[in-house]
């Protein structure tokens, strides 16, 4: 079944999203069952996996093992990887795979590359023992983060293409889905899995308290093994799905032209279509889940500070949390798909900040589990409906000629401010206290609706 609902794609789309057609709740709802959607589900599935198990998951590994809280700490910055892939996105746009191009097309190619890339590098994690082959594990991760990070380009390329304007938010909804489903087998998953794969330790009591005495490096190449199994999701998805539609790209005379077609015609190509727009676009992607951001750094401490366990801040926070963002993500997929993205773009905005302000009440509240529940739905509900409406409106600023090189630019730049400005929030705490903190990062929320409205204000046919 053809991965397009028609034969042709525009080569520029318009700013925003077109009139929406009246359609019935049924006829939206019943998108998210369309092949596309499914694919998108696994693909986002296999996008969503390495990502802890390079950052969170590999931390508690190496805090296991008797590493020290500092060099944890200095590799962390192995998630950099992800921060930067716009560098080498233009050549994942148009570079040609040998043999695999040829073979599955330019978007399956990179996929499939990419995937068993990490599948080999989780495996060498696996084997890898931290206690005596740091490097080895260290080196190992970056593979599995750059590898990650060119999954990702591809990825975003092979969805944006691989439907109109008015199907993204579904897509970007059931991707948002595989994604989490993926991060709660990484995170959760795995830890369970080494549990089980121990030995009854040999060291019990007080010592057995120390940092590297209970490390069970066979546990850990279990679980590790098992997640690189599950890459196979992906990477069979990727070999029984279509290539999209080939958007012809005229051919390089010379190494120069080449380089100037893949490297600059990407960008010169969004500034050429929008104009003085550009600019606007730019704040926008740069500003909009900055209270999200900001606040979400200070949740966990808060959670402590407030004397909320670790069972409950699990239960609350990371399962059921992760539904209601799955809820508000299928429901913000299907209101961009019946009301247009540009409105849910708003009201994501507006769910967004005043959430935060639920948190500042809580603050004042005191510790009550009931209270918490009520305020981790209503925030995770609104950064689902804010996160589908947001990747729809960035897939729909992309010229499909470079879809995956300007996509990889756009959700780079969204994090690059709101996490710097997030570096702070510690020490803004710390001076005043968290009811404060809390309202603050609401009001980050304010100049975010302004650009919404312009933006909304000025879209329309942009220049071909």
């Amino acid at each position: 079944m053809p991965l397009l609902p028609s034969p042709t794609l525009p080569a520029a789309p318009p700013l925003g999203d077109p009139e929406p057609a009246r359609l019935s709740w049924a006829d939206t709802l019943r998108v998210y069952l369309e092949p596309a959607s499914l694919r998108m589900l696994a693909l986002g599935f296999s996008a969503g996996l390495p990502l802890l198990l390079v950052l969170g998951t590999l931390s508690f590994r190496l805090r296991e093992a008797g590493l020290d809280r500092t060099t944890i700490g200095y590799l962390s910055w192995v998630g950099l990887a992800y921060g930067f892939k716009w560098c080498w996105a233009p050549l994942v746009d148009r570079l040609p795979l040998p043999l695999f191009t040829r073979w599955m097309g330019r978007r399956r190619s990179w996929l499939l590359f990419s995937q068993l890339a990490i599948i080999a590098s989780l495996v060498g994690m696996a084997v890898a023992d931290p206690r005596t082959g740091l490097t080895a594990v260290v080196w190992c991760a970056l593979a599995v983060a750059f590898a990650s990070a060119t999954q990702d380009i591809a990825l975003d390329a092979y969805r944006i293409e691989s439907a109109d304007v008015r199907h993204q938010g579904a897509l970007a909804a059931t991707y948002q889905t595989g994604y989490r489903i993926a991060m709660i087998w990484a995170g959760a998953g795995v830890l369970w899995i080494a549990a089980r794969a121990e030995v009854a330790p040999a060291v019990t009591g007080a010592a057995a308290t120390a940092p590297g005495v209970l490390y069970q490096q066979a546990a850990w190449t279990t679980a590790y093994l098992v997640m690189a199994a599950s890459m196979l999701v992906g990477v069979l998805t990727v070999l029984f799905s279509r290539e999209p539609v080939h958007v012809q790209l005229p051919p390089s005379k010379n190494a120069a032209e080449w380089l100037r077609s893949a490297l600059v015609e990407p960008f010169a190509d969004f500034l050429k279509r929008y104009g003085k727009q550009a600019l606007l676009i730019l704040a926008l992607i740069g500003v909009y889940r900055i209270s999200d951001v900001v606040m979400g750094i200070m949740a966990n401490p808060f959670y402590v500070d407030m004397g909320y366990t670790k069972d409950e801040v699990a239960a609350v926070t990371k399962v059921y949390g992760v539904i209601m963002t799955l809820v508000g993500a299928f429901i913000g997929g299907a209101l961009s798909l019946k009301l247009g993205v540009m409105r849910v773009l708003m009201l994501g905005a507006v769910l967004s900040a005043g959430s935060n302000l639920l948190f500042a009440w809580l603050a004042g509240h005191g510790h009550d589990v009931t209270a918490l529940i009520a305020v981790i739905s209503a925030d995770n509900l609104s950064a689902g409906v804010a996160s589908a409406a947001f990747i729809a409106y960035l897939s729909s600023l992309t010229n499909v000629k470079y879809s995956a090189t300007q996509y990889a630019l756009f959700s780079s730049m969204m994090l690059l401010a709101p996490k710097w400005l997030a570096g702070y929030s510690g020490a803004f705490v710390d001076a005043y206290d968290y009811p404060t903190f809390f309202t603050a990062t609401a009001f980050l929320g304010l100049p975010v609706l302004v650009l919404v409205w312009l933006a909304t204000r000025m879209q329309g046919p942009v220049k071909p």
